[in-house]
């Protein structure tokens, strides 16, 4: 097992795809080093829905989940693998800086790589962005990718 553990945030972006090419550098140059892609699916618990609504909701969530593996996580744990690194994926539901930083202690990471995204619309402006959020929170270094 690997001694040093960098978290990736993946969204299927062009800052994501830097993101992770920054973590395989720095992974080269560390050695021992594993990797760990994650995609998480924004999702809040907190919406009053009927049952019916709820059951219709647990089906999207699990082809959301499906189609996160099979168009982002899994090509890029494949790729990685090709190029020889220790690589490892999931998906999850969530918040963003929430959900990294539980993968982060879980896996006793070293540091979060993530891309640098836009401002998306008044949410983020009032509440601050997943990177803002993230390296506010993040028990380990954080590093944001333009």
């Amino acid at each position: 097992m690997s001694n040093t553990t960098i978290i990736v945030g993946l969204d299927g972006s062009e800052a994501g795809a830097r993101a992770l090419a920054f973590a395989k550098d720095r992974a080269r140059l560390i050695s021992d080093a594993r990797i760990v892609l994650c995609y998480v699916i924004e999702w809040s618990p907190f919406s009053f829905q009927t049952p019916e609504e709820n059951e219709q909701r647990h089906k999207r969530r699990e082809e959301e989940l499906a189609l996160a593996h099979e168009r982002v996580i899994d090509p890029a744990v494949k790729a990685a693998e090709a190029e020889g690194f220790d690589v490892s994926g999931l998906v999850k539901h969530g918040d963003v800086a929430e959900i990294l930083e539980d993968v982060a202690q879980k896996n006793r990471a070293s540091q979060i790589v993530v891309g640098r995204l836009g401002a998306r619309g008044i949410k983020e402006r009032l509440f601050g962005g997943v990177t803002g959020r993230l390296v506010a929170t993040a028990s380990v270094p954080v590093t944001i990718i333009p």
